[in-house]
C-alpha cells in the first residue's frame, strides 16, 4: 500500500467527523440554540462519567459493532447487504421465540440457545436473498432492502398475535424469563455480556479474513470477482452467497444480543434503525474490523450524547440521525474530493 493511499484511508474518517461535527455545530446554531453548550452536553453525556460510559456509549455501541461487522463481511465481498435491519429483528424475533418456551431449569442454556437462535434466524433471512441472487438474479440491493419492511411487519404481527403477552393489552411479547437475560459485567450498569461477545466477533472476524483461506477467497472476491474467478479459480458466486449468510447470522446476533440483554421483550420499535446505522458504522471504520470497533464507540457516543443534548439543551433527539447522515455523506464525498485536490496540485506543480 502506497503512502499516499494510507494516509487518505486514515484522513478520510478524521475530516468525515470533523467535517459532520461542524455542520452540526453550524445547524444547531441556525437553529437559534447554543451550540457550545449542546457539544458539552454531549460530551458529557457520552463520556462524563462511568453511568454515561458504561450504561450509554458502550451499551448503544454493542449492537452497531456487531451489525457494523455483519455489513463488512458482505461488503468485503462485493455484496451490499443493505438487510442488516431485518436481519437484527429476525435474530431477536428467533431469540424471543426461544427465550419464552424452552423451560427455567436449562439455566443459562436458555440465553445461549436464544442467542444461537438468533444467529441461525438471521442467516436464514439473509439466505433468501442470496437464493433470489444466484437463481433469479435478484440484485441484494434491492431483495435485502424489502426484507427489511417485511421484517418489520412480520415483528407487528407476532406481537399482536402469537408472541403478543397474556393480557392483551400491550402491542408487545412477553418479558422473557432470568435465565434468558445475558448477564450484566457490572452491577450498577446496563452494559451487558453482549459486550464481549461483539468485541469477539470483530476479533474473529479480523482473524478469519487475514489468516484463513476463506478469508483470502472473500476478499480476492470483493477486490476482483473476474480475477478471482478467472486466475484464482474461485467460485465467486458460491462465496458472495456465504458471506451474505454470514452476514446476516452475525446481524441475527446482533438482535438476539439485543434482545436478551437490553430489552428483554419485542416490540415493534426494539431497533431505532440500528442497521442502516450499521452501514454508516463499516464504512467510516474502513470495512476493517479494527476500524469498525472505534467507529461503533462514535455512533454510540453520538447516540448517548444526543440524549443529553435533548435533556440539557433541548437539542430535538433526531439531531443524532442528523450528524450520522452527515458522516455517512463526508465518508462517501471525502475521497473524491482529496484525489481531485492531489491531481489538481499535481497539475499545477507539471505547468
Amino acid at each position: 500500500m502506497s503512502s499516499q493511499r494510507r494516509v487518505a484511508q486514515l484522513s478520510t474518517p478524521l475530516f468525515a467527523v470533523g467535517g459532520a461535527i461542524a455542520v452540526a455545530a453550524t445547524i444547531i446554531t441556525l437553529a437559534g440554540l447554543d451550540a457550545g453548550a449542546a457539544l458539552r452536553a454531549a460530551v458529557d453525556g457520552a463520556f462524563g462519567d462511568s453511568f454515561a460510559v458504561l450504561s450509554a456509549t458502550l451499551k448503544r455501541m454493542t449492537p452497531l459493532l456487531m451489525l457494523g461487522i455483519a455489513v463488512a463481511v458482505a461488503f468485503r465481498a462485493g455484496v451490499l447487504n443493505i438487510g442488516a435491519e431485518g436481519q437484527f429483528l429476525a435474530g431477536a424475533t428467533a431469540a424471543t421465540a426461544v427465550a419464552l418456551r424452552l423451560p427455567g431449569r436449562f439455566g443459562p442454556l436458555v440465553f445461549l440457545a436464544a442467542l444461537a437462535a438468533g444467529a441461525i434466524a438471521g442467516a436464514g433471512w439473509a439466505a433468501i436473498a442470496a437464493w433470489l441472487r444466484r437463481r433469479y438474479l435478484v440484485t441484494e440491493v434491492v431483495s435485502t432492502l424489502l426484507l427489511n419492511f417485511v421484517a418489520l411487519n412480520l415483528v407487528g404481527f407476532l406481537i399482536r398475535g402469537p408472541l403478543q403477552e397474556p393480557t392483551g393489552a400491550y402491542p408487545q411479547s412477553s418479558t422473557i424469563p432470568d435465565v434468558g437475560k445475558l448477564p450484566l459485567l457490572f452491577a450498577e450498569h446496563r452494559l451487558h455480556l453482549g459486550f464481549l461477545i461483539a468485541l469477539a466477533t470483530a476479533l474473529g472476524t479480523w482473524w478469519v479474513l487475514k489468516f484463513t483461506a476463506a478469508g483470502f477467497r472473500l476478499r480476492a472476491t470483493g477486490a476482483s470477482p473476474d480475477a478471482a474467478r478467472s486466475a484464482g479459480q474461485i467460485p465467486v458466486e458460491r462465496v458472495q452467497a456465504m458471506a451474505l449468510v454470514a452476514s446476516g447470522a452475525i446481524a441475527g446476533l446482533a438482535g438476539a444480543s439485543e434482545l436478551t440483554g437490553v430489552t428483554h421483550a419485542l416490540y415493534e420499535g426494539i431497533s431505532p434503525g440500528y442497521g442502516y446505522t450499521a452501514i454508516g458504522v463499516a464504512l467510516l471504520g474502513g470495512l476493517h474490523p479494527g476500524g469498525i470497533v472505534i467507529a461503533a464507540i462514535f455512533f454510540g457516543a453520538l447516540g448517548a450524547g444526543a440524549d443529553a443534548m435533548q435533556r440539557e439543551a433541548a437539542v430535538p433527539a433526531e439531531f443524532a440521525s442528523v450528524v450520522a447522515a452527515i458522516v455517512i455523506l463526508c465518508v462517501l464525498a471525502v475521497p473524491g474530493l482529496m484525489a481531485r485536490f492531489t491531481s489538481g496540485g499535481r497539475a499545477g506543480s507539471a505547468t
